[in-house]
């Protein structure tokens, strides 16, 4: 079993992201205009009171009327946060908000974390009763037992609506679907194998119930408290427990070990040992999935066991018990249909949803979403990765089904395969994209220079590249500066990140030479004037270093003006042969992407510059992943109104048409017809109206002030620029660019050095 590599953050670098910009980690905004008196008339008084009047009379229309239809409260009372224990309501407040961030990036649910201070069951029951009607689901989270299973099943009788502790069923919906597939791979019959549960709180009695609903015979099950086997002859046991207690003669682990076709650990870390794995059935399956230490790590079942399958709540082994393949699309399917519960047969439904997922062959377009190589279901991929972009659009049906069959659901779906599309659409592009990026990046990793390396921002990016297993970042910075913004940043361990600078005299030679070459005729440069150059300015030297072959990809800016970086860079590095040099930007707004140039190089382009820029953004746009669908911008549409400014634009769409290019394009146009759809009955001889992905403006300054005041006045999310044109693998970042921006860059720059022939002509 091949260990991936996992994620390290400092406590400061935690803390500083809850606390940058806005304070946590979610905000609510309004999804109507609120910028005239009419809107604020029509969304409060007096228009407020007709949607009033309508619910009064009919409740189910606040689905229509209100956010409830897409709302879920993440409770909790801090009494069992993560693995700490009972640290009270307020400190649980980040792991809720973390909850309700879940929700939204991974199925489009809005969702509101509140915190109870209280320890009493009947008050936590009063008071999320007494809220309940505000929303379309309840997530309870991090409440001990046995107190939660008395919260859940109470709430569960009073609301007629979905009530879901995740730490319970989650677990347990994932556990089951990799259960069923482990069965499946061992050849053994489910309702044929004994298994050992070691733990006995809220998931583990979730997990041995759903077990039972899925096929494992309830005799079959043998589970084991602190104190040991839960048999039928003790007399300590409560409710929950006694359901579980079975006649046996066995007393610990190590007894109910023996024979055992499965063991599922939901407890402490160490507890299940080699000698004990050796005294499984053959193929045993082994679900280790205490965290963060798993009750037996994979490698020492590996030592003793060759036929085994194992399933662990880790990231950086196979087969992550994780509830996110879970819970956002289970609430999804539920809230789609108006759920009054999530019942058995909802979850069933999902168990198997995941299960079939994972026997399905992982088309191209999810393995570069989901990153690495194709899994291939079988020992090691017996649970899809929770980056599998396939999951919305298919758990949230399985469970919108088995609600309606159940006679649950408010409302009915008539067409599930338009239900699935449309959840498809759910999803944020930029995740797959750059996703995508990064699984090929992994594969075949880059030496990439991070040129402003004493600034924090592109410190923390060089980090974050190196721990993600991107590549090789390498820093040209001085290593002290570097030592003492380690220390502020929270990083105090050595950092195995290359450090290199002018004072490597032999490298710095070699560069001198190198551009004295370029530059002695062309700018008339001294050797003295290039030593100067390659000693003083770090651009110079990490622009050197690609274009030399000491590393294969370069990001820089952030600490001066982008036009500045491209200056320092284009004494080094000309050109790609047979292309220009420009600008793009890949903007994502409401789940639609765009990509638009020229932002930041050419001031005010020609005919021919434009159509060149058509063909090359065309080739970038594909290597992303999209069908480029181009519409050239101007302040006319096809020809009105008629100004000398146009002609040049018209003129480039003249030129690719003579070229036959294998891509569509269109314009002169605005840029709402490009963009919306209710353009497309008046213009209905055009393929780019209302479809426009790629759009080229008329010059520099219209499309950096149209895709910089995108980025500021709404909540786009902008990947670049990206540096289009130039002979070498490097970008860009923009002044005061953020951590994740400059990492994005570096990705993208690595990514380009690997698909990229920099020596061919386009």
């Amino acid at each position: 079993m091949k260990k991936n590599k996992i994620e390290h953050y400092s406590d400061k670098e935690a803390l500083d992201f809850h606390n940058t910009n806005k304070s946590g980690k979610i905000e609510i905004i309004s999804s109507k205009p609120m910028t005239s008196k009419r809107d604020l008339a029509l969304a409060y008084s007096p228009g407020v009171a007709a949607p009033v009047k309508a619910i009064s009379k009919n409740p189910d229309l606040a689905y229509d009327y209100t956010t409830k239809g897409n709302l879920v409260a993440v409770i909790s009372n801090g009494s069992a946060i993560l693995g700490l224990g009972n640290l009270g309501a307020i400190a649980s407040k980040p792991v809720m908000e973390g909850k309700a961030v879940l929700f939204k990036r991974f199925a489009d649910i809005d969702s509101i974390d509140i915190e109870i201070d209280s320890s009493d069951t009947k008050e936590i029951i009063n008071s999320v009763k007494n809220i309940s009607k505000s929303f379309g689901g309840i997530n309870l989270e991090d409440i001990k037992a046995p107190e939660c299973f008395i919260i859940e099943n109470e709430l569960k009788k009073l609301l007629d609506i979905p009530v879901f502790h995740d730490d319970q069923h989650g677990t347990a919906i994932i556990t089951s679907a990799a259960l069923i597939n482990a069965c499946d791979i061992a050849k053994k019959k489910i309702n044929d194998v004994k298994v050992v549960i070691n733990g006995a709180g809220a998931s583990a009695m979730a997990c041995a119930n759903l077990f039972i609903n899925t096929g494992v015979k309830n005799k079959n099950i043998t589970m084991i408290d602190s104190k040991g086997v839960i048999h039928s002859e003790r007399d300590n046991l409560n409710e929950w427990k006694k359901k579980f207690a079975i006649k046996t003669k066995n007393r610990t682990l190590n007894d109910a070990i023996d024979g055992a076709d499965v063991f599922l650990g939901l407890s402490q870390a160490g507890v299940l040992k080699k000698e004990m794995v050796k005294k499984m059935a053959k193929n045993p399956i082994v679900f280790a999935c205490a965290n963060p230490d798993p009750e037996i790590i994979p490698e020492d079942v590996e030592d003793v066991r060759d036929d085994a399958i194992i399933a662990t709540g880790r990231s950086d082994y196979p087969n992550q018990v994780n509830n996110l393949i879970g819970f956002p699309y289970i609430f999804r399917g539920a809230l789609d249909v108006r759920a009054k519960t999530i019942n058995e047969e909802m979850k069933v439904a999902a168990v198997k949803a995941i299960a079939t997922l994972a026997r399905e062959r992982v088309p191209d377009e999810v393995v570069a979403a989901m990153g690495g190589d194709r899994p291939h279901y079988g020992k090691d991929y017996i649970i899809p990765s929770t980056f599998d972009p396939r999951l919305i659009s298919v758990i949230p049906v399985a469970v919108a089904k088995a609600a309606i069959k159940t006679g649950v659901a408010r409302k009915n779906i008539e067409d599930f395969d338009i239900y699935a599309e449309q959840l498809k659409n759910r999803l944020d592009p930029s995740v797959a994209v750059i996703q995508g990026i990064n699984s090929q990046i992994k594969k075949n990793q880059k030496r990439v220079v991070f040129a402003d390396g004493e600034d924090e921002n592109n410190l923390k990016a060089a980090i974050a590249f190196k721990n993600n297993g991107l590549g090789e970042p390498i820093l040209i910075a001085k290593e002290d500066i570097v030592k003492k913004k380690l220390y502020e940043i929270g990083y105090e361990e050595k950092l195995d990140i290359k450090i290199i600078n002018s004072t490597d005299t032999k490298l710095r030679e070699r560069y001198v030479k190198f551009l004295f070459e370029k530059l002695q005729r062309k700018e008339g440069l001294l050797e003295r004037d290039c030593d100067k150059l390659v000693r003083n300015d770090r651009v110079i030297w990490g622009a050197c270093m690609v274009s030399c072959g000491d590393a294969d990809a370069m990001v820089t800016g952030n600490t001066r003006r982008y036009s500045s970086s491209l200056e320092k860079v284009t004494k080094v590095v000309d050109p790609r042969p047979g292309e220009i040099m420009f600008g793009l930007n890949m903007i994502i707004n409401r789940g639609k992407t765009i990509f638009v140039c020229d932002t930041s190089v050419i001031e005010y382009p020609d005919a021919n510059q434009l159509a060149e820029m058509a063909v090359s953004t065309a080739r970038v746009v594909r290597l992303f992943g999209f069908d480029p669908k181009i519409a050239f911008l101007s302040h006319s549409t096809f020809g009105q109104p008629a100004t000398d400014r146009t002609k040049r634009i018209s003129d480039a769409v003249h030129i690719l048409k003579e070229r036959k290019v294998d891509f569509k394009f269109d314009g002169e146009m605005q840029p709402d017809v490009a963009l919306e759809e209710t353009y497309k009955e008046l213009y209905p001889f055009s393929e780019i109206v209302g479809n426009a992905n790629v759009l080229i403006m008329p010059s520099q300054h219209s499309a950096a002030i149209s895709f910089k005041t995108m980025k500021s006045m709404s909540r786009a999310k902008v990947i670049g620029p990206l540096l289009i044109g130039l002979g070498q693998a490097i970008e860009i970042a923009p002044l005061r660019s953020s951590t994740s921006e400059i990492l994005n860059l570096a990705s993208v720059a690595a990514y380009s050095a690997g698909v990229i022939d920099y020596n061919k002509k386009n």
